[in-house]
């Protein structure tokens, strides 16, 4: 069981990553620093918003209209920082494991 907990709670520092390359690579762009016209660039910021944005999307919906700044990435990244320490510190006390 720990095992698996470690396996989750790897694929969350995993999407963590994932979100923030996300949130750099959306700033990168808004300031015109990299071109969408390269392809590796195109081909990276598709891959990461197919990932990132099925996930985002009912936060966004959810969240009321803030003009031009979008807060759905930190609320998100805060729900997984809770899952990660639920995963970390608590499941494993429930189970009678103590902290790995």
């Amino acid at each position: 069981m720990i095992a698996l907990l470690n396996l989750i709670d790897t694929l969350i520092t995993l999407y963590i990553w994932v979100i923030i390359i996300g949130v750099v690579l959306s700033w990168l762009i808004a300031f015109n620093v990299i071109n969408t016209h390269n392809r590796f660039v195109y081909i990276a910021v598709d891959t990461i918003n197919r990932l990132t944005e099925p996930v985002l999307r009912p936060i966004r919906n959810f969240l009321p209209n803030l003009g031009g700044l979008d807060v759905s990435p930190v609320i998100l990244l805060l729900a997984l920082f809770f899952a990660q320490n639920l995963i970390r510190y608590d499941i494993p006390m429930w189970l009678g494991a103590g902290r790995f």
